[in-house]
């Protein structure tokens, strides 16, 4: 393919309008319509197909948007209980003019959603919210935050083989194996462990240089209030604590987060902590805090299914083989931005898995990569972008939260901070694994 022809690849050419559209403050969601549309046009797609095709393809991330809309009202369950301000006046007593105390503790429970008690996000626009009062004391730059929670939403899930992380370390098992490459489930978490190291490493990065600065925000008279006096401990509160715990269990056993969050509403409401006559009203209060996020993953997910109908992603992915010529670095390097230019378009290190390996492990193959060095580089080619994406949870989550009183930009504020922290150290990282490993 010459250059003329890889430059109008229509992938490329839809994932940075996508990027254009949403810097100068176009919705996501039209951003992704748009874009979308746009990659169908470049390919000779009529645009009645692409549309069809955009649709059909939303019921990809269905299970996930219905996850978050029920995790949302276990959150909003959460709330009505009054466990929530018990946390969050924990927190800011507990941090009192300690800004970095806060961080961490923001991290750890950022963590323990993708593991622990994986409500994923959902934790965010109710713990958060309450606490921007004590940030705007402690003059906490909130972009730091927004690092804080996706260090804490992403590293998990590709070094810890429990939660969400067992499934994405199962995608790159199956798909490696699938491709032709033979390796142990062990072989995973013994490699990908470099990339939580380069993760920590833009945490520190972010925390330590970047956004250490004071930032001085306009302070809300709600979050001072819903901290105001020391709630007391009930308990309907520990009744609330178990049915998370139970959330948790429910999910590791079935593998399903939908039946996980639906096992611990019926403890919350079968046990009268909360009225069945209550139910309606915790359902549309969970579509308020994770609707529009639930709904920009089926949207993603449509947008991910017209770049795949283009053949774009296949096409470049091509493109870049012949560059290699055998030569590691290179190699890895192409593959790597490879995968983070497809991640930023789809939203999904998990959805990206499968449409890279099906070339990524041939090549690391023929190439002479070693097992740990193949994992590495496709795992940090998947994910690569999640962090920085306009349509990634890893980034919608944190702005949820951080912009509850209107003070904090999805882009500029969440996407690229998360970006430049994140994926520059990841590849970083990667690289020298792959040639080292």
């Amino acid at each position: 393919m010459n250059g003329i022809e890889l430059n109008f690849n229509p992938v490329i050419v839809s994932v940075l309008l996508l990027c254009i559209l949403c810097v100068n403050k176009v919705n996501v969601l039209l951003s992704l319509i748009i874009a979308a549309i746009t990659a169908g046009l470049i390919s000779n797609i009529p645009i009645s197909e692409v549309m069809n095709t955009f649709v059909s393809g939303m019921g990809g991330n269905s299970e996930t948007a219905l996850s978050y809309i029920l995790l949302g009202t276990f959150a909003a369950a959460m709330t009505h209980t009054g466990l929530t301000k018990v946390i969050s006046y924990k927190i800011s007593h507990y941090i009192k003019e300690n800004k970095y105390g806060l961080l961490c503790i923001l991290a750890v429970i950022a963590i323990c959603s993708q593991n622990l008690i994986p409500v994923h996000i959902a934790f965010i626009p109710i713990i958060i919210p309450p606490l921007l009062a004590v940030m705007n004391k402690l003059k906490l730059d909130r972009r730091a935050v927004a690092c804080t929670l996706s260090f804490g939403l992403k590293t998990p899930y590709i070094i810890i083989p429990a939660g969400f992380g067992a499934v994405f370390q199962g995608l790159l098992y199956d798909n490696i194996c699938q491709n032709g490459m033979i390796i142990q489930k062990s072989d995973i978490w013994k490699a990908v462990w470099v990339l939580g190291v380069a993760m920590l490493v833009g945490l520190l990065v972010a925390v330590f240089v970047s956004y250490r600065k004071p930032r001085e925000y306009k302070d809300t008279e709600m979050a001072h209030e819903k901290i105001a006096e020391e709630p007391q401990f009930t308990k309907e509160h520990a009744i609330t604590l178990f049915a998370a715990f139970v959330t948790f269990a429910a999910q590791i056993l079935t593998g399903s987060l939908p039946l996980g969050a639906i096992a611990g509403l019926t403890i919350i409401f079968g046990t009268g902590v909360i009225k069945a006559d209550k139910t309606d009203e915790m359902i549309d209060e969970g579509v308020g805090l994770m609707g529009y996020i639930a709904f920009v993953m089926l949207i993603a997910a449509g947008y991910a299914m017209v770049l795949k109908s283009t053949g774009g992603i296949e096409t470049l992915i091509a493109s870049v083989e012949p560059l290699m010529n055998g030569n590691k670095l290179i190699a890895a390097a192409l593959m790597l931005f490879t995968g983070l230019f497809i991640t930023m378009g789809i939203g999904t290190s998990f959805g990206t898995i499968p449409i890279l390996a099906v070339l990524f492990v041939p090549i690391c193959q023929s190439t002479g990569f070693s097992v740990p060095a193949t994992i590495i580089i496709l795992a940090a080619a998947a994910a690569l972008g999640d962090a920085g994406s306009p349509a990634s949870d890893t980034t919608l989550g944190p702005t949820s939260g951080l912009n509850a009183d209107g003070q904090h930009n999805h882009i500029k504020d969440t996407c690229i901070p998360t970006f430049l922290h994140y994926n520059i150290p990841l590849i970083l990282f990667a690289l020298a694994a792959a040639l080292l490993f």
